[in-house]
């Protein structure tokens, strides 16, 4: 008898270093003497938890990423492999708050190294080219925080230390475009490419092709950050993560009114629409930290891609999910079409 067992199930199918992912197991022993292991590509898995039916790995660093092989050994005997598709490391050191951005003029992802509130720091705002070249960019922005392309093609970026969204004229300068926000979180633009900005203090502004804020809608406060996208029943999806344990994605219709569309996510944060409707979103749900799917009924959700420490997420031209953490963005290459990239 083989002493590994079988393993029936990988869980999420994707994960990035440091996720959390479940093997379903049938036939597995643990043995009192701890010689038992999970092995994630060649390197063996920090367990968080073990039975003789499922265990919860933490998946090794792997900078490289791509799709590696999953075996589980007890007493010298090896089970057969599974897989599990793990990011690829594109940049690090970084100091991320929100979703990234894909610039549809050439592809490149924007992302930022925003500090904390009123930090000054040398640079703020990067652009990561398909080359894989990262540069800094010289605009001159405290606390970039949301960040969002125009139906144009034109980049704007809320700073939530002055209370403002700056336009990132030619990439070089950042350009104040409305004002007296107060803490500016998150950024959206939509179908029209008018502009709503969230104050995290409570208020989502629309703001006027002059620059000209005007209150839109009002919401719990936020502790950290508005994280806002357009759904393609064209309202407007916001999160506010709180120190509940069960925070709310809120939707917001034409004319400011707020509901609460699912209500069982810890902490949620940055948040995406594929061009099925589908939801995608970094949260905890039911204990599990990683990139949540709602599908477009809004009425099934599953925790799609394993990670820790995430806050947002955007898709590529190439159907790649790139998902950012506080620090960090790994490409997922799951054919999955974005909204924004018509």
């Amino acid at each position: 008898m083989n002493r590994a067992g079988k393993i029936l199930k990988v869980d999420p199918p994707y994960a990035i270093e440091g996720g959390e992912i479940s093997i379903e197991c049938g036939g597995f022993t643990l043995n009192t003497d701890g010689d038992f292991a999970c092995y994630i590509g060649s390197e063996p898995a920090r367990l968080t938890a073990a039975s003789s039916t499922r265990l919860l790995a933490l998946v090794p660093e792997n900078e490289n990423g791509g799709r590696v092989e999953v075996v589980l050994e007890s007493s010298g005997d090896r089970s057969e492999a599974s897989t599990v598709l793990i990011g690829r490391k594109l940049v690090e050191d970084m100091h991320i708050v929100a979703n990234p951005a894909i610039d549809p003029k050439d592809d490149s992802l924007v992302l930022t190294r925003s500090g904390s509130r009123g930090q000054e720091l040398p640079a703020t705002l990067y652009r990561f080219e398909t080359d894989g070249f990262l540069d800094e960019l010289p605009a001159e922005i405290t606390n970039p925080t949301g960040l969002a392309f125009d139906p144009a093609g034109e980049l704007y970026v809320t700073n939530r230390n002055d209370g403002e969204v700056c336009h990132i004229e030619r990439g070089t300068e950042a350009v104040t475009f409305a004002s007296n926000l107060g803490v500016a979180t998150g950024l959206a633009f939509d179908k029209a490419g008018v502009m709503y900005v969230g104050d995290r203090s409570g208020t989502i502004y629309r703001i006027s092709e002059f620059g000209v804020p005007e209150s839109f809608a009002s919401l719990e406060p936020s502790v950290s950050a508005y994280h806002m996208a357009f759904g393609p029943d064209e309202r407007l999806y916001v999160t506010a993560p709180g120190l509940a344990s069960h925070d709310t994605i809120h939707v917001v219709d034409f004319d400011g009114h707020s509901e609460k569309y699912f209500t069982v996510f810890g902490r949620p944060q940055g948040l995406a629409f594929d061009k099925n409707g589908h939801l995608y979103l970094a949260a905890c749900y039911r204990g599990r930290h990683g990139i949540v799917r709602v599908d477009s009924s809004g009425s099934v959700a599953h925790t799609m891609v394993a990670g820790m420490n995430l806050v947002g997420l955007c898709f590529s031209r190439k159907g790649e999910m790139l998902v950012a953490t506080n620090d960090a963005v790994y490409s997922i290459p799951l054919g999955i079409m974005g909204t924004l990239l018509d």
